[in-house]
């Protein structure tokens, strides 16, 4: 299959947006310009936090499911299986984000009701009497399905930025949400010392979620947007 799809790389045709780049005098793939001025620096901070919830979810609730399991009263969480089905949900919810996109005339506004979708299915799973194995999963299912935004997600940071730097923050920005997972993961042990398993993640949740809510709502709309311009 991978072999497959490098043959079918080399026949898709290079954009024309990139072919005229190469004859303009403009930095090209420049990482440290996303650190040099100020409004493309907000736009590369906002587009990481519209992906922390995803990992928030992964990271948090389904990677460590089994620290959750004596507070919530439930006998044992593989985190292996909480992962595996939250994994479905995100493969579905990543099929559903275009329509939806597609349907609302609006990335950023498909991005921000499938977070309150998450957040409600987050503040059920935590507080709802989730007391056993069975609606554990079924939660990381909701909860994989209301972040399944992750391809949206990519398009959104890439359509951000101009042409000349477009190819860097569609490979930076994922990369950077995924290495916030150790921040959160320590954030989340910081706040066990104070409080229970279940009242820390709710605390790192209304960070993360926070900044993605607010991100999403104040992050420049690119659906159908000209794409062709350079920072």
């Amino acid at each position: 299959m991978g072999i497959v799809l490098l043959f079918l790389r080399i026949s898709v045709s290079e954009s024309g947006i990139y072919r005229t780049m190469e004859h303009k005098a403009v930095s090209k793939g420049n990482f440290l310009s996303f650190f040099t001025h100020k409004d493309r620096f907000i736009r590369y901070m906002k587009c990481i936090a519209v992906g922390l919830p995803t990992w928030y979810c992964i990271g948090i609730l389904a990677v460590l499911a089994n620290q959750f399991a004596p507070e919530l009263g439930i006998t044992n969480i593989s985190p292996g299986k909480a992962i595996m089905w939250a994994y479905v949900g995100i493969s579905v919810g990543d099929l559903l984000s275009g329509f939806i996109s597609h349907v609302l005339k609006s990335r950023k506004m498909a991005i921000f009701y499938m977070l309150v979708f998450t957040v409600i299915g987050v503040a059920i799973m935590l507080f709802g009497n989730t007391d056993s194995e069975t609606k554990y999963y079924l939660f990381c299912v909701w909860l994989g399905l209301g972040t399944g935004y992750w391809a949206m997600f990519v398009t959104l940071a890439a359509e951000q930025f101009g042409t000349n730097i477009r190819n860097t923050a569609t490979t930076t920005v994922p990369n950077m949400v995924r290495g916030l997972v150790p921040v959160m993961i320590f954030a989340f042990d910081s706040f066990k010392r104070d409080f229970s398993v279940v009242v820390s993640a709710a605390i790192l949740g209304v960070i993360v979620f926070g900044l993605a809510f607010y991100s999403s709502l104040t992050i420049s709309e690119t659906h159908d947007k000209d794409l062709d311009f350079t920072e």
